[in-house]
């Protein structure tokens, strides 16, 4: 049977831990929140608990002794046990971290959310964003949205849908300009999207039309981008499902017929592996809806 009385405090074992790994007191406080003298104090605790001292003081320096390094061998599997069943016990439970990408979250996933809601009320979404493919297990997602091929390492790609890119413009720009002809974009002003910058050499292509590289102002997200256009600053390429709010409040509006197809997709991504039910549920909601 344990004996609870050689049982030291959560708070003691991390600044033990912690004292261990930063071999500096102050350092271990910083990382947990702490002042030096709570440190020293959990330290005192946790040596007289053992009945003889864990850490030898060199100068501003403390450095584990025989006996220190026999219970942190002992005590740091332990704790990455008890985070392991922590995290099993969260993956069997009903939160979800899935990285989006800005726009995709603000315009086409958040939007969504009260629909899945009232289908899973248990089921709690949170949205970081992130743009760049990541481990998803080491950094603690569930899940991502990805754009570009199915090529994540170590992932499974679930289908959502392609994406078409329309050229658009606000009203009075596009009046003043009466661009009627596709090569007219070459002398027009354009906008860019950073990651996306052959884009507009890619629409004129689709025509038929070989141009130098284009150049213009660049975002580094449609949104922005598309405020700009609405502003007035120039003609945009920018994903329809971004804008379908300004173009059916006519803030812009399309100034071509032709559109880009692209050779992308968006994807939800995790983790390759047998999934939470929570996460299964997700998947199920989100390829429905974008299907």
């Amino acid at each position: 049977m344990t004996d609870r009385n050689l049982l030291p405090s959560m708070g003691a074992i991390q600044a033990f831990v912690e004292s261990a790994a930063t071999e500096n007191f102050s350092a271990a406080g910083a990382r947990l929140g702490l002042s030096q003298s709570a440190i020293s104090r959990q330290i005192a605790a946790i040596e007289a608990m053992a009945g003889t001292a864990l850490f030898e003081r060199r100068g501003r320096r403390v450095v584990l002794n025989a006996a220190g390094r026999n219970v942190h061998a002992a005590l740091v599997p332990a704790l990455d046990q008890i985070a392991g069943a922590m995290r099993a016990v969260r993956a069997r439970g009903s939160e979800l971290t899935v990285a989006t990408l800005p726009a995709f979250g603000m315009r086409w996933l958040a939007p969504r959310l009260p629909q899945l809601s009232a289908l899973h009320p248990d089921l709690v979404v949170n949205l970081p964003v992130r743009i760049d493919p990541f481990d998803l297990t080491r950094e603690g997602f569930d899940a991502a949205i990805h754009f570009g091929a199915p090529d994540w390492p170590d992932a499974e790609h679930h289908f959502l849908f392609e994406e078409e890119q329309v050229a658009v413009a606000a009203p009075g720009w596009a009046l003043a300009h009466g661009l009627t002809r596709p090569e007219q974009v070459i002398d027009a002003p354009l906008l860019l999207q950073s990651l996306r910058p052959t884009a507009w050499n890619d629409w004129l292509s689709g025509q038929g039309i070989a141009a130098p590289r284009l150049t213009g102002a660049r975002f580094d997200q449609f949104m922005i981008m598309a405020q700009a256009a609405a502003a007035g600053v120039g003609l945009a390429l920018i994903p329809r499902f971004l804008i379908e709010p300004e173009l059916a409040a006519g803030t812009l509006v399309e100034v071509f017929a032709q559109t880009l197809k692209s050779r992308s997709a968006y994807w939800l991504v995790h983790a390759k592996g047998p999934v939470s039910p929570a996460l299964s549920r997700f998947r199920t909601w989100l390829t429905a809806q974008a299907a």
